[in-house]
């Protein structure tokens, strides 16, 4: 698969679970199948967002399995194969590849703290797993700038996912590959604003819920429709702000009004708090944020 189809407006998908945690297939596939019908540009599976940590290692391959046979090749599909340890990573890799997915990514080592030789001796044995196109996760510039120059010697390695909020770091690691990368924003409060920082796509939490609008605004922003995205960006940011404590519960009950789809509680030990608005105030939240998608064209 070409590297430019490593763009656009990619959901970290939700997870839909029963109540005691077990996938729910059935509304996994009623998802899938709304982020295709939006014309999104790709799915990202198992990151933060789909809880993958909280699964056991069965149970990712399991969902990534139901994702790509759903997905059929209709989006590309890229598996967030990060684990506690490196072997877990690379065999969630490997399933990965051979059930067809388009790309892979992986957080760097998690609990220990081994500095730069570490994250990279991770990152390169997951790499060299496959063929697949592979994505390292950088989360808050956890990835050092030397890290990163190892990295670009690596023939797997086609981009970063990069959850930060300092463009800076995105403009730096831009600069570093030139145009060998595909750089993904893990930001959904940072989607237009990453784009200038050299960003060719977007992976976030919200664009399961407001993908269609994230897509139009993201589009018209690099095509000169400035004000248009400065007004959405601001309210977007608003509104995320406002339900981060939340969260969880906004998910669960905001998928359920708009898409009639049920994501489930959250898998311990993330929690769910009861919200302080009830389902008419929450629609009136998410019409608010879906309504600059509904702009004319005219800035």
């Amino acid at each position: 698969m070409s590297n430019q189809k490593f763009q656009g407006v990619w959901p970290a998908l939700f997870t839909p679970v029963h109540p005691d945690g077990k996938l729910n297939l059935p509304q996994l596939e009623k998802l899938i199948e709304l982020m295709i019908s939006q014309e999104l540009d790709g799915i990202y599976l198992l990151g933060s967002t789909g809880q993958g940590f909280l699964f056991s290692e069965e149970e990712r391959k399991e969902i990534a399995a139901h994702t790509i046979r759903i997905v059929n090749g209709r989006l590309p599909v890229m598996v967030q194969v990060g684990a506690m340890n490196t072997e877990e990573s690379i065999r969630l890799a490997r399933h990965a590849a051979e059930k067809g997915a388009d790309g892979i990514s992986s957080v760097g080592p998690i609990y220990y703290g081994g500095g730069g030789e570490m994250a990279f001796t991770h990152y390169r044995r997951i790499a060299q797993a496959t063929d697949l196109p592979f994505f390292p996760y950088q989360i808050g510039g956890s990835t050092s700038n030397e890290v990163i120059k190892k990295l670009l010697d690596l023939p797997q390695v086609k981009g970063m996912k990069l959850t930060t909020a300092k463009l800076l770091e995105i403009g730096t690691i831009r600069n570093m590959a030139g145009n060998r990368w595909q750089l993904f924003s893990g930001a959904d409060e940072l989607i237009c604003q990453a784009a200038i920082s050299g960003a060719v796509g977007a992976i976030g939490t919200f664009y399961n819920m407001f993908g269609p609008t994230c897509k139009h605004v993201r589009a018209g922003f690099l095509e000169g429709r400035v004000q248009e995205a400065h007004d959405f960006m601001l309210a977007f940011q608003g509104f995320i702000e406002k339900i981060i404590p939340y969260v969880w519960t906004f998910i669960n009950r905001g998928m359920a009004l708009k898409y009639d789809i049920h994501i489930g509680p959250p898998k311990p030990p993330l929690l769910a708090p009861e919200m302080p608005w009830d389902d008419e105030e929450i629609v009136r939240m998410m019409e608010e944020v879906d309504s600059y998608g509904l702009m004319k064209e005219t800035i």
